[in-house]
């Protein structure tokens, strides 16, 4: 069929529309005079059917109308198709004015013929319009039928998405519905698709072999996010969204810009809102290090540190690819930015004086280090090196150029460690606390899991899912906090600017996770079936891993902050000259690159130190029959 299998020429969409203008006028005419149309009126009606022919024609020639494609007619092609067919009218009603002047007080159109063939062109042409659209639509998708769809939002968004929807040849997408959480929406009709209650979704799932759910609300709680995607996952219907419209192409929104909802849509809570005003005051003008910056965190703290406008950003990492590509990142973004790519390690005592000695850097954010559980654990030596001597380096020339304030990242890992990675953490946090009573502050925050970052479960998860599996997991019942990206800057630049010295900020993270639980819910939103598309393998828990994570010691309590999701917490002191001491003899040890030797000392500087799954349990076993 024509209309559904190739575009309309446009020389037949103009010729239509001066044939259904010809027939417009003459309908006129017998309207006008009840089918009975006298001679006198009979005689100039060529000469008045080539005038509006002929105005008409090159009106819709001017407009363009005959440009648009039928089968995607918009609202937009019929406002431009009304508004040529109105100058089109006051062509005529000035052809009038200028014969009852100038030939003796005659109308050469009656205006009762051009409000009539006005109104019947206009209905005519965008009834041939909607026409070949409907048509369209019932015959697209196999045997005539399209996957059912509905869109969550009967707002402007979801109006937008449901026209991108119709247009788009390639979507196959009927709209069933719309959801909306308006009770007073409930029961009308937007184009022609009914609204429906957000608390009948699960029917409607229940009774529709529904292919999506699209969510078009912009600023969605996440709370109610998450509640949808639960609906939807337990029918297996795949979720969608649409994107903010910061995101849209030339302020247009796309098919292919809608995109699945990811995991990290589903365990992220509500944006943390930060106190833009103190920020301000903290970084303007600053010059800022951030180290590990090409990082996921670092590179996220470079974004988020971007819009204060501080003074200098500068940009340190010791990997220089990733470095590389946040250089580019910063010409596209950040054109204005005045920053340093710094290609450096931070072990490198020599060459972090240079950086001090040029940039005088004002605050840091130290987020460089070492984070595998495994591979630091195959490497104790690397971890003591980078995580504490590294971070002492860092830290010792704060106190010495005089920082205003270091703030460090460390993990939920440094709470009751089970591995040397968490051990080597919680030892710089020692260090760092133990420098606290200078000029400098020392300011710590603790993270759990952050999704998407570099050795976060999701990305391997996500990448074993692209291969068809299997989805591996140490063990059933592992549980770990999650946290996303922006939500881990955002508490250290929050606990950055709150912080007065020698405190250490943890997240209120709300549930832990169960990882079994969580590759399910990928593997259903990824639009595959356990069992049948891909299998969950479990492989046993890695060296130094733990079933569940903490995010304080027994011994440690928190103290609220002027922020809900931000706690203090309380932990035990170390006096400086012990601390100095015990970092020394530790250091000195990488030397002597005796694995065995090294964990032992991290044990006696940490008690409450016990290895999991580890070659180094052997130590905790000799102590307990020493002890005894």
């Amino acid at each position: 069929m024509l209309i559904d299998r190739q575009n309309m020429p446009r020389w037949l969409i103009i010729t239509i529309d001066v044939v259904i203008v010809f027939f417009a006028v003459i309908l006129a005419y017998l309207i006008r005079f009840n089918f009975e149309i006298p001679d006198y009126e009979l005689k100039p009606l060529p000469w008045i059917l080539l005038i509006m022919l002929s105005v008409r024609l090159i009106s819709f020639l001017i407009g363009k109308t005959h440009f648009g494609i039928l089968r995607y007619t918009s609202t937009q092609d019929i406002v431009r198709l009304i508004i040529v067919m109105i100058i089109g009218s006051v062509i005529f009603v000035s052809v009038d004015i200028v014969t009852y002047f100038f030939f003796g007080n005659i109308f050469f159109i009656p205006f009762s013929i051009i409000i009539i063939e006005f109104l019947l062109s206009f209905f005519g042409a965008a009834a041939v319009r909607l026409i070949a659209k409907v048509t369209y639509l019932e015959l697209s998708g196999p045997s005539g039928r399209r996957s059912k769809v509905i869109i969550f939002g009967a707002g402007e968004a979801g109006i937008l998405t449901k026209r991108v929807l119709e247009r788009d040849a390639g979507s196959k997408l009927k709209v069933l519905a719309f959801l909306d959480d308006d009770p007073r929406k409930a029961g009308k009709k937007l184009e022609g698709t009914e609204i429906i209650p957000t608390g009948n979704l699960d029917g409607l799932l229940a009774k529709n072999h529904v292919e999506q759910v699209i969510i078009s609300v912009q600023n969605l709680k996440q709370s109610r996010k998450q509640e949808i995607i639960e609906s939807c996952i337990r029918y297996d219907v795949k979720v969608m969204n649409v994107p903010p419209i910061v995101q849209w192409i030339n302020g247009e929104l796309s098919f292919n810009q809608i995109k699945k909802i990811n995991i990290e849509d589903l365990l992220g809570r509500e944006v943390i809102k930060l106190e833009e005003k103190s920020l301000h005051r903290e970084l303007n003008g600053k010059t800022v290090l951030i180290t590990g910056a090409s990082g996921s965190i670092g590179s996220e703290l470079f974004r988020q540190l971007a819009r204060f406008k501080p003074g200098k950003l500068l940009l340190l990492d010791q990997s220089e690819t990733p470095l590389f590509h946040l250089e580019l990142e910063c010409l596209e973004k950040f054109p204005d930015l005045n920053y340093e790519i710094i290609v450096a390690d931070i072990c490198n005592e020599m060459r972090m004086r240079k950086v001090f000695n040029t940039f005088n850097p004002e605050i840091i954010y130290h987020a460089a280090a070492y984070k595998h559980v495994p591979m630091m654990e195959n490497n104790p030596t690397e971890a003591i090196h980078t995580n504490v001597e590294g971070t002492r380096i860092l830290a010792d020339l704060a106190v010495e150029f005089g920082l205003k304030k270091f703030i460090m990242i460390s993990t939920d890992k440094a709470v009751k460690p089970t591995n040397v990675m968490g051990a080597s953490k919680r030892i710089a946090e020692i260090y760092v606390q133990s420098l606290s009573n200078g000029k400098t502050s020392f300011i710590t925050t603790r993270f759990g899991n952050v999704l998407g970052s570099n050795g976060s479960v999701i990305p391997l998860f996500r990448q074993q899912i692209e291969n068809g599996g299997p989805v591996t997991i140490t063990h059933p019942e592992i549980t770990r906090y999650f946290m996303t990206i922006p939500e881990a800057c955002q508490l250290v630049l929050e606990a950055g600017a709150m912080g007065k010295g020698g405190e250490i900020y943890i997240f209120d993270m709300g549930d832990s996770v169960k990882i079994v639980d969580l590759a399910r819910k990928m593997i259903k939103l990824s639009g595959l079936e356990l069992g049948k598309d891909i299998q969950i393998k479990y492989i046993g828990l890695r060296p130094g891993e733990k079933l569940y994570e903490e995010l304080l010691n027994d011994k440690e309590n928190t103290l609220p902050t002027h922020h809900p999701q931000i706690m203090i917490a309380r932990v035990e002191e170390y006096e400086r000259k012990y601390v100095e001491k015990v970092i020394n003899e530790l250091i000195a040890l990488y030397l002597k690159q005796d694995n065995f030797k090294i964990v032992k000392r991290m044990k006696e500087i940490l008690p409450e130190f016990k290895s999991k799954n580890s070659v180094y349990e052997q130590l905790d076993a000799a102590e307990d029959v020493e002890n005894t």
